[in-house]
């Protein structure tokens, strides 16, 4: 494939690593420090978690309109256009929250962040293709996981503990202090902005398709649609899709609550600062090298192999919730052990899930069809959550944990139903 100029001469060091970091940072504010923020607003977890777990909505139809993108402007107008728009929408986050109109005006905003980085993955990924040959496709695939990793680490880790900073600096003024927070992120954003904008390449094949136009899409997108619904063990497959996380997509958002929570409504208590190191640091870390080991375990024996190992190391670690409910740990040495191995256990365990979204998603229309499967996967996330925060309110943290883990036969059971061939996975010989 032939680059143009400025693609071959302009080193993906330069953007690929940014470009990532871009891509997470908005999508862990959204998801994770709002839940924070909200808590310490003095919204209830029903509300906290109803609000925010529709925000996953943008990813849940996102198949909808990606195909879209191919026909207006390139790729790389889209980046750095949602990139300016998600500057402008933590700005906006930022203006409301001193304001008395702050729940309003802030959830409209992380909706518009919401859209935005939706958009937005979309045409990176696309344009991670068209900017890079196929051996540094390969070759860079670690480092864009890595900097997404590190943006959640900098978003839920590094961020909430300079609101909470903050707090302590202007006497515990809750609403300026995260206002002055996600003011610095918005001047991060218009940095990423100018940066790619002048850096990003501009690959010949980066340019809106002429060949195709609304009424094609369409029609490709209805064929797509009913491709995906004929495809072997379906029923099985989306069931897979939608229940093999739902204790986590019940426990995500309460959990995050749990620790932030003051003693006497049940929880750990934890100051910013604390769960910035906790969940943001610790836990990511935990989770990451989960995943790691999970990838390293398929690869070398076959996802059938792993299988049940994995179902039970995303649900079994969900016990030190249990664990800490009732003990209410005054450590941080014990709390961020616990989560550490929740967090080590669902990277571990969700590996299962991905790959069976590549197997699924194997055939014909394999892009399009895991696009759809992701969909699903955000809507797993998103209509546990809706409901989690009322849950917990109703039956208090010890009882909800317990109910967390009586739904992990749900796990079970769905994953009892796969098909798997044993060799999927395997790591096989390739010739040169």
């Amino acid at each position: 494939m032939q680059k143009s100029e400025k693609s071959t001469k302009t080193t993906p060091w330069s953007w690929v690593p940014s470009l990532y970091f871009a891509e997470g940072l908005p999508y862990v504010a959204v998801m994770t420090i709002s839940i924070v923020l909200y808590k310490q607003l003095g919204l209830s977890n029903a509300e906290i978690t109803f609000y925010t777990s529709w925000l996953y909505l943008p990813w849940v139809i996102k198949p909808l309109w990606s195909p879209f993108i191919d026909l207006i402007k390139t790729k790389r107008w889209w980046i750095t256009s949602m990139q300016l728009l998600i500057g402008a929408a933590f700005g906006g986050v930022a203006f409301t929250i001193p304001t008395h109109f702050w729940l309003q005006g802030s959830l409209f905003f992380f909706w518009v962040m919401a859209f935005s980085s939706a958009t937005h993955d979309i045409a990176a990924d696309g344009f991670y293709m068209l900017g890079l040959d196929e051996h540094n496709q390969a070759w860079f695939v670690g480092i864009r996981s890595t900097f997404y990793r590190l943006a959640t680490i900098f978003g839920q880790g590094i961020l909430v503990m300079i609101a909470g900073n903050l707090q302590v600096i202007y006497r515990n003024s809750i609403a300026f202090s995260w206002s002055l927070m996600f003011y610095g992120v918005t001047g991060i954003f218009i940095g990423l902005w100018l940066w790619h904008s002048y850096i990003l390449p501009r690959p010949d094949d980066d340019q809106p398709r002429n060949d195709i136009n609304a009424r094609t899409i369409w029609s490709e997108f209805v064929h797509t649609i009913v491709t995906f619904f004929q495809k072997p063990q379906v029923v099985v497959g989306i069931l897979f899709m939608l229940l093999y996380r739902m204790p986590e997509g019940l426990l995500a958002k309460v959990s995050a609550l749990f620790l932030i929570d003051a003693g006497h409504n049940g929880g750990l208590g934890l100051s910013p600062m604390e769960y910035g190191l906790v969940q943001g640091t610790v836990g990511v870390i935990g989770l990451t090298l989960g995943g790691i080991l999970g990838g390293i375990a398929a690869g070398r024996d076959g996802l059938k192999r792993w299988l049940w190992p994995m179902v039970c190391a995303i649900t079994l670690p969900d016990l030190v919730y249990v664990y800490m409910s009732f003990a209410l740990p005054d450590s941080l040495f014990i709390i961020n052990a616990c989560v550490f191995l929740e967090q080590f256990g669902y990277g571990f365990g969700f590996t299962a899930y991905m790959l069976y979204l590549i197997l699924y998603s194997q055939g014909e229309f394999k892009t399009s069809h895991y696009a759809l499967c992701t969909a699903f996967m955000a809507l797993s996330m998103m209509i546990p959550g809706l409901f989690a925060g009322a849950l917990q309110e109703a039956v208090g943290y010890r009882a909800f944990f317990l109910i967390v883990m009586a739904c992990c036969a749900v796990t079970f059971i769905v994953t009892s139903f796969l098909k798997i061939d044993s060799e999927f996975g395997k790591k096989t010989e390739e010739v040169e």
